[in-house]
């Protein structure tokens, strides 16, 4: 079987295309287990493959390292649109990928490298409209406490929030606004492992907890993130990013990953980090989110309630592997 290893930010896949090569559907957890690990395979987060689609240009169908579907990996998808651009497979810089029964919109920065004969170029970067974010809990999904309702005051900390008789910058009032709608769970506390954190539950088509935080980089992910995938407010798991704000256009970010442990970037993650910063009212609506693989813009347009990300994607090697044990 044909692959090619890609990264976005560090967050790495083994991509398979799915016009050539032909996986039984049933084969594919246990494929992408054998192919993920990187003592025994080829080594990634998880595997994605480049299928034909009927409702758009092409599907992602994306596995976790642990075999498990994923809905939606904001870094893969770009890897995706580099993939399909640099093979070939299309001559367009505008496409459309469906993942998990959800279209989202790609647009290519294409560039011509110096010694290149070709004059097509190769995709540097993409611009991704991730769709609109999902804060309902019963949609996220979050199972939110029968009594928790939305909070009147600002999630932000209290050095961080402006005073009653001081006007709100913009995104504080939105946060308001949309707080006053009820079915959120804004700055909401959840109980993990005996310590009490405070939580912003947003889903980008797969399901996020954001915690904001001090001391990001020396946070043992290890010991904490499994509390946090697998707790009983979470029915079907949860990433969880650990949020340290910079400034209003500056945060670190750390995540742990369902189904596969920490990464060292997440894209959907970034997104639900930007949209829980403008909850929170932290940030402006557009963001550099630096994560321990790189960097990324994330900008939430409120007026049209779509989030946009935009970043690196890298091809790394390609090759080729026994699918046979």
């Amino acid at each position: 079987m044909r692959f090619t290893k890609m990264q976005g930010c560090g967050n790495d896949y083994v991509y398979v295309n799915g016009f050539t090569e032909k996986i039984r559907q049933e084969e594919k957890p246990d494929l992408v287990r054998r192919l993920s690990d990187r003592h025994f395979g080829i080594g990634g987060d998880g595997v994605i493959f480049i299928n034909p689609s009927k409702e758009a240009d092409f599907e992602m169908e994306m596995f976790n390292a642990d075999g498990t579907r994923a809905e939606m990996c904001g870094n893969g998808i770009r890897c995706v649109g580099k993939f399909v651009f640099d093979k070939g497979l299309t001559d367009s810089e505008h496409i459309t990928v469906v993942s998990a029964g959800k279209i989202k919109y790609l647009d290519l920065t294409v560039e011509k490298a110096s010694g290149m004969q070709s004059d097509r170029g190769v995709v540097r970067k993409v611009r991704v409209n991730m769709g609109s974010p999902i804060l309902d809990p019963v949609l996220i999904p979050v199972v939110a406490p029968e009594s928790q309702e939305a909070p009147e005051s600002q999630g932000a900390p209290e050095s961080q929030r402006v005073p009653e008789n001081q006007e709100a910058p913009e995104s504080q009032e939105a946060s308001v606004t949309q707080k006053a709608a009820g079915k959120m769970l804004v700055d909401a506390p959840i109980l993990v492992d005996g310590r009490e954190y405070r939580m912003t539950c947003v889903s980008m088509g797969n399901p996020h907890a954001v915690i904001f935080t001090e001391g990001v980089a020396g946070l043992d992910l290890e010991k904490t993130g499994p509390g946090f995938e697998c707790h009983e407010r979470f029915p079907k798991r949860t990433n969880t990013e650990f949020v340290e704000v910079a400034d209003r256009r500056n945060v670190f970010m750390r995540v742990w990953e369902r189904g596969t442990g920490e990464t060292l970037a997440c894209g959907t993650g970034a997104c639900a980090v930007a949209v829980a910063c403008v909850l929170n009212g932290l940030t402006e609506n557009k963001i550099t989110v630096r994560l321990l693989g790189g960097e990324l813009e994330i900008e939430w347009d409120r007026e049209k309630n779509l989030v946009y990300m935009t970043g690196p994607a890298v091809t790394v090697f390609e090759g080729e592997i026994t699918c046979t044990n």
